[in-house]
């Protein structure tokens, strides 16, 4: 995906967060989120949409901490999200190409980087607020559901904080049955190590413990364990794909 794209995921992403949290109600609970009720959704996704703002538009690069989230509620919280959100926005779309701030997973440039970050921060953030509202989910498109998966897999847990280990080597394997895309997920004592193999070269034998099979949509939002394992079909050993759903939480702390 284009830097464009994501930029239009997140404003697209962002508004369907508003309505969806409006409709619910900031005390409603947030079952995707345990523990969370749609106001503690909104300061949180509000305040990381004002930090990444920060490095795009001041140019910070090293890390710089967020500004805390504000104590409001109600229309006033949707006031304030919505402000963070058009400034986010606004942000990257006027970015020069050469923009050079902190990224913290690789990417061609900051701006990339930035730019589909927050787009997947929000895009599972609203499927956390209309999981609240109740409904049906809107649409992850497959381009950017595979594109989530590769940032989930090959970025985020290939550092060093992740908690998806195994004590011998294990193989899972994920495979998105509308696009033909895969991959191929070695676990260890170490950080995971993915491939991914488009769809062109993704029918390569090889033995696997566990797979995960599915649409690139039910992949990514179960990755992010948004939804259960039975939104997907898993074949072979159930015990690694439970493993992947205790321990694979990126939290923000």
């Amino acid at each position: 995906m284009e830097t464009m794209d994501h930029i239009k995921s997140l404003t697209d992403s962002g508004h369907l967060l508003t309505d969806a949290a409006e409709q619910a109600g900031p005390g409603a609970s947030v079952p995707t989120c345990p523990g969370w009720q749609v106001r503690d959704l909104l300061r949180h996704t509000g305040m990381v949409h004002r930090w990444a703002a920060a490095y795009v538009t001041e140019g910070h690069t090293s890390y710089h901490p967020d500004g805390g989230e504000p104590d409001l509620d109600g229309g006033e919280l949707l006031d304030w999200f919505r402000e963070g959100h058009g400034l986010l926005v606004n942000a990257l779309a006027s970015a020069p190409a050469d923009l050079e701030c902190w990224a913290f997973l690789p990417a061609p440039s900051p701006l990339a980087f930035w730019a589909r970050r927050q787009a997947h921060e929000t895009t599972i953030h609203r499927v956390d607020a209309e999981s609240a509202r109740g409904g049906p989910l809107s649409p992850v498109a497959p381009g950017q559901a595979l594109d989530g998966i590769d940032e989930l897999l090959l970025g985020f847990h290939a550092r060093p904080k992740s908690k998806v280990r195994t004590d011998a080597p294990r193989t899972l394997r994920v495979r998105a049955t509308d696009t033909g895309d895969a991959w191929t997920v070695r676990l260890s004592p170490e950080p995971p190590q993915a491939v991914h193999e488009p769809a062109a070269d993704s029918h390569r034998p090889g033995s696997v413990d566990c797979e995960l099979s599915g649409t690139a949509e039910g992949l990514y939002l179960t990755l992010w364990n948004r939804l259960p394992l039975t939104a997907v079909t898993v074949t072979g050993d159930r015990g690694l794909a439970r493993l992947w759903c205790e321990n694979s939480g990126v939290t923000w702390s």
